[in-house]
């Protein structure tokens, strides 16, 4: 094993998890700023009422996008298992 497998490797590790993490955290940005602009708008500065939408936003997105996610992990781990199988010594 040398270091430009390591380094390879790891590269498709980090990108996976970029990928399968972009869906949740970009739907909670997205719902805690309306909700950021909807406090500023009314005044209203009530901590617990970013927490509920967010949460709902990132239960939905796992949700709709669960069956991709899930379809990608288990391709990349295949894959792995693969590389594995491979490896010299």
């Amino acid at each position: 094993m040398n270091t430009t497998y390591v380094i390879s490797f790891f590269q498709d590790a980090l990108t996976v998890a970029a990928t399968l993490s972009m869906p949740s955290l970009l739907l909670g940005l997205v719902v805690g700023l309306a909700v950021s602009v909807f406090q500023a708008v009314t005044q209203i500065q009530e901590q617990t009422l970013t927490l509920i939408p967010k949460i709902v936003a990132i239960v939905g997105a796992l949700m709709l996008f669960g069956n991709w996610m899930l379809t990608r992990l288990v391709t990349f781990t295949e894959h792995v298992f693969v590389q594995i199988q491979n490896l010299p010594g």
